[in-house]
């Protein structure tokens, strides 16, 4: 893999808590005006709540103020570029377990010939209004979230540099997860970093395909429009970053829907129970314990369901996950909710927000059935990325997600 440091812009010490921001894509505009402080990347990242009212995503005029913030950050001191390149450590604890990523400048060639795989579908309109903010703001605002397979050597020399070295940012966010960032001031050792990473063979989109992908576009645009064009240019390389396989946490990502097409609560446990062995757990939540095994919440009780063998296909990358199994047994075959993507019967659901979510959800009235599911593995989401398969959408949740706004990278020197 293809990596460099780089010349990171990022808020001073003193400021790092109150610039740095949850991601565009976790917060709607109500709730991102609601949580911006007046030092926040929100401003930036989505600066339609500068607005009153808060005005739309994709207006010129939001994407003018996205522009004039991020020059007003750096005018006023709370983004400065450092002057060296260098790498970056960026730990995040939740729940008291630690992950430790490099934040690193990821190569638009590996990305295009596939070396960093992907195991989700993008869509082009995402795409392309991610291109926007990269193209007008010719930087990289928020990294994208990566995995590659565990190296001792990097490990150690991550450990290392963390024992020895005073961290630039340390703090603890509103919603109770620690962020610990580290810059790599050793050249030796940058330089050591980027041979390591010479040898390793793939890095996997674990989270941001849309953000992915609309760097790589915006990297390969700038390219055709350079005559010039030498592949050393900053815009072949976008944020990233980058974490051993073995550290991260998928959590579960779960289902409610809003009708049993058609059938009684009755009628639908009697079409279930062709495919599944079901089981009546009571009024209190039921998690799932197993692969294959699955919760369900439905007219006040929650529900194991077990997909009875013979129904599912472990010997393929897709037909393994219960997100397959779910789709197939229930969704095409009892409910016939078509696709999964556009239907308006169905609603998605995070692990972080816990299953109780799903019962409240049920109990308002506003979802008829909820399905809580089993986690899929680091390994399941490689060995579908390597065997050049997708997995069905919603499928992965990780957490905790990255922070936005404790590094940013220019796209010109």
């Amino acid at each position: 893999m293809k990596i460099k440091p780089f010349a990171g812009v990022r808020p001073p010490k003193e400021l790092a808590a109150e610039v740095a921001s949850r991601p565009y894509d976790v917060l709607n505009s109500v709730e991102a005006k609601a949580e911006a402080g007046e030092k926040s990347l929100l401003h930036i990242i989505k600066p339609e709540i500068d607005f009153d009212p808060i005005a739309g995503e994709h207006e010129q005029r939001t994407y003018d103020k996205a522009v004039e913030n991020f020059k007003l950050w750096q005018d006023r001191g709370w983004l400065k570029q450092d002057d060296r390149e260098m790498y970056y450590i960026y730990a995040q604890t939740m729940d008291g377990r630690t992950q430790y990523g490099l934040v690193a400048a990821a190569n638009v060639d590996d990305y295009m010939s596939g070396k960093i795989k992907k195991h989700e579908l993008t869509r082009k309109e995402k795409e392309d209004d991610r291109m926007i903010h990269v193209r007008i703001q010719d930087a990289n605002l928020e990294p994208v979230f990566f995995a590659y397979p565990d190296v001792d050597e990097m490990n150690k020399l991550v450990s290392d540099w963390i024992a020895n070295h005073e961290p630039e940012y340390d703090f603890v966010a509103e919603d109770g997860f620690g962020h610990t960032f580290w810059a790599i001031t050793d050249d030796a050792v940058n330089t050591h970093i980027t041979e390591i990473f010479k040898n390793i063979p793939a890095m996997y989109v674990a989270d941001g395909h849309h953000r992915t992908a609309a760097a790589a576009r915006v990297g390969a645009e700038k390219r055709e429009n350079n005559p010039n064009h030498t592949g050393d240019e900053e815009y072949n390389y976008f944020l990233a970053v980058i974490f051993p396989a073995s550290q991260l946490h998928v959590i579960d990502y779960n289902r409610v829907v809003k009708d049993l097409n058609g059938l009684s609560p009755e009628q639908f446990i009697a079409e279930l129970e062709k495919s599944f062995e079901v089981k009546d757990m009571g009024t209190g939540i039921y998690k799932p314990n197993a692969l294959h095994n699955f919760g369900m919440y439905l007219g006040g009780h929650w529900y194991s369901l077990t997909a009875r063998p013979g129904t599912y296909n472990d010997n393929d990358p897709i037909g393994v996950l219960d997100v397959t199994v779910l789709s197939n047994l229930v969704f095409d075959k009892i409910l016939n909710l078509g696709d999964l993507r556009t239907s308006n019967r169905i609603d998605f659901v995070g692990g972080i927000r816990g299953l109780g979510e799903l019962q409240k959800r049920v109990d308002s009235g506003e979802m008829v059935a909820a399905f809580a599911l089993y986690p899929v593995t680091m390994n399941q989401i490689i060995n579908i990325a390597d065997t050049g398969n997708i997995m069905p959408p919603k499928t992965t949740w990780f957490e905790p997600k990255l922070r936005s706004g404790l590094v940013i990278h220019k796209l010109s020197k």
